[in-house]
């Protein structure tokens, strides 16, 4: 018998593929102003449902048993040497809770589990416990399972802020000898503070900006790229904070890490200060001091960087900074191209 509305007019209904398939069979089911017609229903039809059900209640029934049980190993106290525990035996545990906050952050990816996650309290274990861990590897895995679990969830966001994760996170950054960690932390920083308004005020209070700013300053070049592009994506997402950075000298510390041994991170450098400048007069004013030879710098730069296609974005930039700065237009920096 075809399945379909009064009469059998309408077009058979096809079975759903998947839970949310079978929430909007019932959900539609239940909107029918008028009854239809009960059948009934085949066996193959109801063996289907039942273990469409079963799989999909079950599948996110094991992701959450799953963290409960990473989340019992890592709440254990750690073996030592000193309680008889042999190095091979502390090795062995330290891999385990390695693995396990690895498997978190794989099932965090997953917004529910993520939510789910903190609803377990695993991110008061990370904020007072592993952050700060004295394993390096087990710093960073924490670390990146703060930014995994916060990203586009309010909630875990609001709970991470409230454990005092940004001020941990902005330590690991500005001073942890792990590069691992210091490139997580940024990570996790990044989380917290885009498009989150009180992770924002959190990275204010705590000077953030000169955190970011000694970081574009290390010797690690992922540290400085990733440094760079967040702080020029905080400035388009938050204009009004272009007057505190000028305030610190950030115009200053942008064109002296232009003027270093060129690399892609200049890409990134010369991006943040476009964002700074645009629509900015303070920030134009600031880039016009003699002292600094802003203008000089773009155009050896624009001359360097001619017919690369590499480093277009790079030149672009230039380009655009000596238009907004120094009113300068691309032809007059190309003519010996």
């Amino acid at each position: 018998m075809a399945e379909g509305g009064a009469g059998g007019n309408q077009p058979p209904r096809e079975h759903p593929h998947s839970l949310q398939g079978l929430l909007q069979m019932a959900v539609t089911a239940g909107g029918n102003a008028e009854p239809a017609p009960v059948e009934p229903m085949s066996d193959e039809r109801r063996q289907w449902l039942q273990e469409a059900m079963a799989e999909a209640f079950q599948g996110q029934m094991d992701e959450v048993e799953q963290m409960k049980e990473c989340l019992q190993l890592l709440e254990a106290s750690s073996p030592g040497v000193e309680h008889g525990e042999s190095s091979e035996e502390a090795h062995s545990d330290l891999e385990r809770r390695e693995a396990a906050l690895d498997l978190l952050a794989e099932l965090c990816e997953n917004l529910d589990n993520a939510a789910d996650f903190c609803k377990l309290d695993g991110m008061r274990l990370l904020a007072h416990r592993y952050l700060e861990h004295e394993e390096e590897g087990l710093r960073w895995r924490a670390a990146h399972l703060v930014g995994t679990c916060a990203q586009n969830v309010p909630i875990v966001q609001e709970q991470a802020l409230a454990l005092g994760c940004m001020r941990k996170l902005l330590r690991l950054l500005d001073h942890d000898p792990s590069e691992a960690v210091r490139i997580k932390a940024l990570f996790a920083i990044s989380c917290l503070v885009r498009a989150q308004e009180a992770g924002l005020q959190q990275f204010l209070r705590l000077d953030g900006f000169s955190v970011l700013m000694r970081a574009m300053q290390s010797k690690v070049e992922k540290l400085k790229i990733k440094s760079a592009f967040l702080l020029q994506n905080l400035l388009i997402d938050h204009p009004e904070q272009k007057e505190t950075l000028c305030s610190m000298g950030m115009v200053q510390q942008l064109v002296s890490l232009i003027g270093s041994e060129h690399s892609t991170f200049h890409e990134h450098v010369l991006g943040a200060l476009c964002s700074l400048v645009t629509d900015f007069p303070q920030g134009v004013q600031e880039c016009q001091e003699p002292e600094l030879a802003l203008e000089e710098l773009l155009k050896e730069r624009c001359h360097l960087l001619k017919d690369q296609e590499e480093f277009q974005e790079e030149q672009d930039f230039c380009e655009t900074l000596l238009r907004l700065c120094f009113h300068n237009q691309p032809d007059e920096n190309n003519m010996d191209r």
